[in-house]
């Protein structure tokens, strides 16, 4: 008979919740929470560790084929309302082991020009999130993040990356002037997003290894981050905006590096 937890005070159901809530046991245990069918599906079945459902989704013939390879506890639906992070959950939530990646692992495959995303105390998990997403679907080689940036296991940022978060390379350091000082030893360009940058986004070249360094949301880049790149762009900006979502300017500058590597007129 198939095992069934119907208590939010089982013991691993009170594991799933501390995973949930503290970046701390998530770092120690190097493993986070995923929820949510579509989340389930596109997580490669090497990083699912526990798998939780209700008898409703083991019962849909699209989760069938990948619960009968991974195997997978059945789960009350109060119980999971109880652990879940979200309002009305869908049916599954897993314990994912978390993604390992090297600094060097983020500057993708041999003879491929990097494209990185450098992150400065970002602090919502959204456009944390958000940031993942864009720079997978641009074409970006990984994520370099400081220790102050928001945790990317958590909870939302984990949702709004729409799986990227096992697709996408990612490294958190606790000295980035040492890591942008190896990124320099490696040949990347680095670009300081600010407002009050000398030159516009759309007149340098990003066909050769680039690294697009994106400051905290309200505070921007520090200035001794900012003055240890090669280059300081801006975005052009009309009307009284004073400035752009973070997530919106990473993906500005993503995709100005991903058409010129398509073939796009270069600007200079």
């Amino acid at each position: 008979m198939q095992e069934k937890i119907t208590a939010a005070s089982n013991p691993r159901l009170k594991r799933v919740a501390a995973l949930q809530q503290r970046a701390k046991t998530r770092r120690e245990e190097r493993a986070f929470v995923i929820e949510g069918r579509r989340l389930f599906l596109d997580t490669p079945e090497e990083f699912l560790s526990e798998i939780y459902c209700t008898e409703s989704f083991a019962g849909d013939l699209a989760n069938r084929e990948k619960l009968a390879r991974t195997g997978y506890t059945l789960i009350g639906d109060e119980a999971l309302l109880r652990v879940s992070d979200t309002q009305t959950p869908q049916g599954v939530l897993c314990v994912v082991r978390m993604p390992e990646h090297s600094l060097a692992g983020l500057l993708g495959a041999d003879g491929e020009e990097p494209l990185l995303l450098v992150l400065e105390d970002v602090q919502d998990p959204g456009n944390l999130g958000t940031m993942f997403r864009t720079a997978e679907a641009a074409g970006a080689t990984g994520i370099l993040m400081s220790r102050g940036t928001a945790d990317v296991t958590n909870p939302k940022a984990v949702r709004a990356t729409m799986s990227s978060v096992f697709r996408m390379p990612f490294f958190y350091t606790g000295d980035l002037s040492a890591a942008l000082s190896e990124l320099h030893r490696q040949g990347i360009m680095t670009c300081a997003a600010q407002m009050s940058g000398a030159a516009s986004y759309d007149v340098l070249s990003y066909r050769k290894g680039t690294a697009f360094l994106i400051g905290n949301e309200g505070s921007g880049l520090r200035e001794e981050t900012a003055a240890a790149a090669r280059q300081r762009l801006r975005i052009p900006m009309q009307g009284k905006i004073e400035s752009l979502n973070a997530a919106m300017a990473a993906g500005i500058l993503l995709y100005e590096a991903a058409r010129q590597r398509r073939g796009g007129e270069r600007q200079c």
